[in-house]
This record gives C-alpha cells, sequence and structure tokens, in this order.
C-alpha cells in the first residue's frame, strides 16, 4: 500500500486586530495552534499588541505585528500597511494567505494577489448584511465586489452569509466554501456554586453597535421578579453608554459587568439562561460555547442564528428588537427548569453533532490545500 505523503504548509493568518479577543479573533488564535499542531509552519500577522502573545509563542505560532493597520479607513496608513504586508509577505513566501475581518480582508487580499499567494477570506459575517445601514451596506458590498476578483477562495461561516455572498456577486458560487463555526470542547471544568433562589442570565459580546445591549436592559428593566441578574461578558466603544443606562433605570444590583475573561466555561456553568439580542450576525461563537455547556439560548433571529438554534427545541429565536417577544420568552423559561434542562441537553448534543472545533478545523484544513493544489496544478 502506498503512503500518502503530508507536506508541511507555510500559511500566514492575517486579521485587523488582536487586541480584543471577541468571535473571529478567538477563532484565528485556536485555528493557528491547530494548523501548527497539525506540523504546519504559521504565521498570525495583526494590526496590534495581543494579550495572547507568549500563548501564541508557546504553541510555536510566530506573531508579528502590521504597524500601519487600523480598523477606520485612512488612505494614507492603508497604503502604508499594504506596503509593509507585500514586504513580510516577500520574506516569509507562504504557500497560503488565509485572511479575516474586513480591513485585512481587504488590503490582504491585493498583497496576496500581488505576489501571486493564494488568498482565502473568512467572513465572519458580511459587512453588508441585514441590519447594517443602507449607505454603509452598498459601499461595503462594492469593496467586497472588488476584493473577490483577487480572492482564490471565500469560506463563509454559515448558509446565510453564502447565499448573500452570491444575491450580491460577490464571488463564483463555486469559490465560496460554507465551514460553520466551531469551538473546542470542555475538557475539565471547576465546579461552581450558584445561588438557587435566583435564575443567572449571561450575555457574551462586545458592547458594540450591531448587539443591543439597550433592548435587553429595557426588558430588563421592566421584569415583574426579582429573582434573576445578568453577566455582561466583555468589552467596547458602548460599555460606558450600557454602564449609565443600568444605573439609570436602577438595575445596578441586578447587572454585573465582567468585562473580558478567559474563564468563559465557568461563567456559563454558573448560568442558566444564555441571551444574544443582536441586530445583525454571522454565526456567533457565544451561541455555540453556550450550546456547549449545556445553556437554553434567547437569541435573535438573525444571520445564521437558525442554523445554531433550533426553536423550541434547544431555545427561543425572536424577532430583533421585540421587547415584548424577548421579556415573554426570558420570563417563560425563567418559570420552567425543566424545560431549562431539556433545551440545554439538546442544544449540547447538536453542538457534539455539529459545532466541534475539530471538525470546523479539518474541513478549513482540507480547503486549504484545496486551494493550494489549484495554484500548483
Amino acid at each position: 500500500m502506498t503512503q500518502r505523503m503530508v507536506y508541511v504548509l507555510k500559511i500566514v493568518q492575517f486579521i485587523t486586530k488582536m487586541d480584543e479577543m471577541g468571535g473571529a479573533q478567538v477563532h484565528v488564535k485556536h485555528l493557528s495552534m491547530y494548523l501548527k499542531k497539525s506540523g504546519h509552519e504559521v504565521t498570525l500577522l495583526s494590526g496590534s499588541e495581543t494579550p495572547i502573545f507568549s500563548e501564541l509563542q508557546q504553541s510555536g505560532v510566530i506573531y508579528r505585528k502590521v504597524p500601519h493597520l487600523i480598523r477606520d479607513i485612512r488612505v494614507l496608513k492603508d497604503i502604508k500597511a499594504l506596503m509593509e504586508m507585500r514586504r513580510i509577505l516577500k520574506e516569509i513566501q507562504p504557500d497560503l494567505l488565509a485572511v479575516h475581518s474586513s480591513k485585512a480582508g481587504l488590503l490582504g487580499r491585493l498583497a496576496g494577489w500581488s505576489l501571486g499567494i493564494p488568498t482565502i477570506f473568512t467572513a465572519h459575517g458580511w459587512a453588508f448584511t441585514e441590519g447594517v445601514p443602507h449607505k454603509k451596506r452598498i459601499f461595503y458590498s462594492l469593496l467586497e465586489k472588488i476584493a473577490g476578483i483577487v480572492s482564490a477562495g471565500i469560506i463563509t461561516v454559515s448558509n446565510y452569509d453564502c447565499q448573500l455572498a452570491i444575491q450580491n456577486k460577490i464571488i463564483s458560487p463555486e469559490k465560496i466554501k460554507v465551514i460553520h463555526n466551531g469551538v473546542l470542547d470542555i475538557t475539565k471544568l471547576k465546579q461552581v456554586s450558584q445561588n438557587k433562589k435566583q435564575i443567572q442570565l449571561i450575555m457574551i459580546a462586545r458592547f458594540a453597535e450591531p448587539k443591543n445591549h439597550q433592548v435587553l436592559v429595557e426588558v430588563l428593566s421592566r421584569l415583574d421578579t426579582q429573582d434573576w441578574n445578568i453577566r455582561f461578558v466583555g468589552e467596547g466603544p458602548l460599555k460606558k453608554e450600557i454602564e449609565l443606562e443600568v444605573k439609570e433605570k436602577n438595575l445596578s444590583n441586578k447587572v454585573i459587568f465582567l468585562g473580558n475573561r478567559d474563564d468563559i466555561p465557568e461563567m456559563l456553568a454558573c448560568s442558566q439562561i444564555f441571551i444574544l439580542t443582536s441586530d445583525w450576525e454571522g454565526l456567533p461563537l457565544s451561541i455555540i460555547e453556550a450550546m456547549r455547556s449545556g445553556l437554553p439560548v434567547i437569541a435573535s433571529n438573525v444571520g445564521g442564528v437558525e442554523e445554531l438554534v433550533q426553536d423550541g427545541k434547544t431555545g427561543f429565536l425572536i424577532e430583533k428588537g421585540n421587547k415584548k417577544e424577548l421579556m415573554e420568552k426570558i420570563k417563560f423559561l425563567m418559570e420552567n427548569a425543566e424545560l431549562r434542562n431539556e433545551m440545554g441537553l439538546s442544544g449540547r448534543k447538536r453542538y457534539i453533532e455539529h459545532f466541534t472545533f475539530e471538525k470546523m478545523a479539518h474541513e478549513t484544513l482540507a480547503f486549504y490545500q484545496t486551494i493550494i493544489n489549484q495554484k500548483q496544478s
């Protein structure tokens, strides 16, 4: 029997920022470490310093900063960042460049194309999705069409985003691969004592426009029971505004702001209901983490969320911004412990079957290899 040869690939991962660990950043971190563990040479590029530098270093992933790369559009800085990318890529000479997030996605694909390096963009939710203001949707759709011309392939994290790309003619359908997000399973969890008298709610999300913490705070202020509290996990530009709103609504004794945490599994383990009130999404890792932890989920039915949450079975899907529906579902789950348990178990089972990190990583590497083979043939 002939033994199949395994080739060591040089792979560069590129994302705009790694200073705040949101869903895309967690994805890139774990995927980079997996690729390295699989025997490949991996370099991670970003426009910021990162709190996980030593963790990446220990795993063998090389981390380098692209000094002029920022989130906002600044023409001179963007040109400098593009030149820096070209210089770094010339030095590394990778087999493949994998880019993530809007700014790195555009500049990375231009740099890769100019040097003949096959480049794949992973869309962690499109910037022209439903819910984004109309003018922004037109602008970002145009940018993605330009970037699509120089893309070897695109990974979308949901069927919803795949269809959105096809409808907007971003790239040829045969160049799109749907690979659902996945998260690592919990191996060992600390035992956390719980207050049995209170229902513990939790929302894990950046304090930013799409997440709409405001609608949840408004609903919580109207609850006619006091047997609850909620933990908000995350940072972001709107955090101070939400803290002020919580204070104005006299909820300071019910709402806990935890900032960024590295003990998400423990936070979920001492919670009973997970909530996500986003106005737009890709395929939220936070929901997959909640399902992994056996929590029922209440979430806005936007983006690829319905591909995660089975309405009435693993949680409830609600119309975005619908305060009445959100309140009804929160109260209903608070009052039904048995249903919470059943939904949580169903969610855990769904995670195991469809949304493990290993499944996602295996499919991603296979797609990388397909694109590299196409370039070489």
